[in-house]
């Protein structure tokens, strides 16, 4: 059954590339405003169907995944930065610590309406960083547009001392989980 990827996100393309999982793209773009009081999990859960839902509008059969990844702080929700000062913000709120990456998935089969929706956590240990640090990661703009501004998989890996659980999660999409529901979801 063919797969449509709602996003135009470049690392969950090469994601799925790597694996070997075929697929097209379609838009998913959608309001990614939250409802106030949604904890990550739910956060996460929605959007993602949200995308597939959206993606689906412009398909005719097959399976579309929808994918929203954020950054978790306690309580607080860090999904893309507003601009770079909210980036500094976010970085030095990371800064020295045990933060979590959480990557909602939904899979929509487009011919009877099925919907797979799962999530994933990784515990990611940030070191604590200067503010020249912060200042020169933001100011190389690749903090813009990447949920608690920065990306393990550039250079943002300088500041993390450990990840527990999957490291592809943190770069934006759990691979063995979506190869785990694509392979529910074929079932009749």
């Amino acid at each position: 059954m063919e797969l449509f990827l709602a996003s135009r996100s470049p690392r969950r393309r090469e994601l799925l590339e790597a694996a070997g999982i075929p697929f097209r793209c379609v838009s998913g773009d959608v309001d990614e405003s939250l409802a106030p009081g949604m904890t990550p999990e739910q956060a996460v859960r929605t959007l993602a169907v949200a995308k597939a839902r959206k993606g689906a509008e412009n398909c005719t059969g097959g399976i579309v995944l929808g994918a929203d990844t954020l950054v978790a702080l306690g309580d607080e929700i860090l999904g893309k930065p507003l601009d770079r000062e909210d980036a500094r913000r976010m970085l030095r709120g990371l800064s020295g610590s045990c933060h979590r990456v959480l990557t909602g998935v939904a899979l929509l089969r487009v011919a009877d309406g099925r919907l797979l929706v799962e999530h994933a956590c990784t515990q990611v240990h940030m070191r604590e960083l200067t503010e020249a640090e912060v200042a020169a990661y933001v100011a190389s703009g690749e903090s813009d547009d990447k949920a608690g501004a920065y990306a393990i998989q550039e250079t943002a890996d300088r500041f993390v001392t450990r990840i527990d659980g999957p490291y592809d999660n943190v770069v934006g999409l759990p691979v063995s989980l979506v190869q785990r529901m694509l392979q529910e979801l074929s079932r009749p």
